[in-house]
């Protein structure tokens, strides 16, 4: 079988250096190149590889936000590239995952692929391969707690959102409607999943259907009934249950 690769580097150089290797090869096929973390996520799905070589260490987003983004479906064989980082060689080792430490030289490079090869022809969906990289994905949530950004996929792109960009989120259907500035963005995540994802001491639960930025919040408008209305940086106003007043209150006021 041809082994159909992507290679995923933001240094131009390391990724010369992969292609170069896999171009003695016969039975591998390189389908694509990335110098970042979106693009990947959007070339991972769209090309569908066997086999990914993922630089760890990359700006804004990193090769395991890249892996988080990927529908649990869709995750490919991966070669971890890293220069040295001892949490990430300990969790690759922990979970049976292959790396490559920059800079490798051309023996180590063909033991990783060897045994990518053997991994892939034995691996079905949801085959060890794939059980491996969710072990290690579910170690690295918890290691990180909370999100510092969203996947948004809209016409046909995937990009990433800072969550302090976001002003407010509300619910649309099983959905959540994540509004930033005058643009909003539709993601695929119930409104009890963002919250779980949230920093809960930056993002509070205004009403069942709306979670509001704190940092946002310019001013809260109380009425007889024990409700209020949140007002927002730029005038946006949002109405807020009586059961989330009080955490909504202290809050707001530092407590």
């Amino acid at each position: 079988m041809t082994l159909r690769a992507l290679i995923v580097d933001d240094e131009p150089l390391a990724r010369e250096r992969i292609r170069s290797l896999l171009a003695r090869e016969s039975d591998v096929e390189v389908v694509g190149e990335c110098g970042d973390g979106a693009g990947a996520v959007a070339a991972i799905e769209k090309l569908g590889p066997d086999l990914v070589f993922l630089d760890v260490q990359m700006p804004e987003v990193d090769g395991f936000e890249v892996l988080e983004a990927i529908p649990r479906a869709k995750l490919p064989a991966v070669i971890f590239v890293t220069a040295y980082d001892r949490y990430a060689l300990k969790a690759f080792e922990v979970h049976a995952l292959d790396y490559l430490l920059k800079p490798f030289d051309r023996e180590r490079f063909q033991r990783a692929l060897d045994r990518a090869r053997a991994e892939v022809s034995r691996d079905a969906s949801g085959g060890p391969v794939a059980r491996r990289l969710l072990e290690l994905l579910g170690s690295l949530e918890a290691q990180r707690k909370h999100a510092a950004r969203l996947v948004v996929r809209e016409s046909g792109r995937v990009f990433f959102l800072r969550v302090d960009e976001i002003d407010y989120i509300e619910a649309a259907g099983n959905y959540a409607r994540v509004h930033v500035g005058k643009q909003s963005h539709l993601l695929r995540e119930t409104m009890k999943t963002l919250e779980h994802r949230l920093d809960p001491a930056r993002f509070v639960r205004i009403h069942r259907s709306t979670i509001a930025n704190v940092d946002r919040i310019r001013q809260l408008q109380s009425s007889f009934r024990g409700d209020c209305v949140v007002v927002l940086a730029g005038g946006t106003r949002l109405a807020s249950g009586r059961g989330y007043s009080e955490r909504l209150k202290r809050l707001v006021a530092g407590g």
